[in-house]
C-alpha cells in the first residue's frame, strides 16, 4: 500500500552553511501554480546570488535553477518534495555565494540536502483523496444527513432543491463511503442511494 501522501501546516524553514556559501530553504503548502509563484515573489531576495525553486501540486511540476547549471538546483530540490513524500508544496533555497566553487555534484547535494531537511522538520499534514458521490433524499431527512456530514469528512460540493427533496452532490474520503450509503439507507429507509461520481 502506498503511503498517503503530506503536505505542510505551515510554511517552513531551514539553513546551512556549506564552503562559505550560505543556503536558506523557505517552503510553504500551496494549491495551485500561481499560489506557488506568489510565495516564490514574496521570499525571493534580490540581493541574494540564486533563488532557486521547485513545486509540486499533483501531477503539476516546475523547477527553476535561476542561473546555477543546469539540473543542479532546481530538480534536486524537486527530488526533494518527492522523496519527502510531499505534495502541494513550493520551495524556494536562496544561496549568497561565499567565494567557493562547489561544483556540480556538490551543489546537487547542497540544494537537494537543505531542501530535504527543511521538509523533514516541518510540520506535516495528511493529504487525504476525497471521490465525490451524489445522493437525492427527501427534506425530512436533509437536515439530519447535513448535521452528519463532518463525520464522515465529508464536504457539500453542490446542492439543489426539487418538489420532493434535495439533491446533493458531497465530496468524502473513500474509506467512508460505505459507511455514509449505511446512514442514507437507515435514514430514508432503504430509498436512497448514494451513486459514486468517479
Amino acid at each position: 500500500m502506498n503511503t498517503p501522501l503530506c503536505t505542510l501546516a505551515q510554511p517552513a524553514a531551514a539553513s546551512q552553511e556549506i564552503k562559505k556559501s550560505r543556503f536558506v530553504c523557505q517552503a510553504a503548502p500551496v494549491g495551485n501554480p500561481a499560489a506557488a509563484l506568489a510565495f516564490l515573489e514574496d521570499v525571493a531576495d534580490s540581493q541574494a546570488t540564486h533563488n532557486c525553486w521547485a513545486y509540486r501540486i499533483g501531477q503539476s511540476y516546475r523547477f527553476s535553477d535561476d542561473g546555477e547549471p543546469a539540473g543542479t538546483a532546481g530538480k534536486p530540490i524537486l527530488q526533494a518534495i518527492d522523496g519527502q513524500g510531499c505534495d502541494q508544496v513550493m520551495l524556494v533555497v536562496t544561496r549568497w555565494y561565499g567565494g567557493i566553487k562547489l561544483g556540480a555534484g556538490g551543489l546537487m547535494r547542497a540544494y537537494g540536502g537543505v531542501a530535504a531537511e527543511c521538509l523533514r522538520m516541518a510540520a506535516r499534514v495528511t493529504l487525504v483523496h476525497k471521490i465525490e458521490v451524489a445522493l437525492e433524499l427527501p427534506f425530512a431527512s436533509l437536515a439530519i444527513l447535513k448535521a452528519r456530514l463532518a463525520d464522515f469528512d465529508a464536504d457539500c460540493v453542490h446542492e439543489q432543491f426539487g418538489v420532493a427533496g434535495a439533491t446533493l452532490r458531497l465530496a468524502l474520503p473513500d474509506a467512508r463511503v460505505d459507511a455514509l450509503g449505511q446512514l442514507l439507507a437507515d435514514l430514508t429507509r432503504g430509498r436512497s442511494k448514494l451513486e459514486r461520481r468517479d
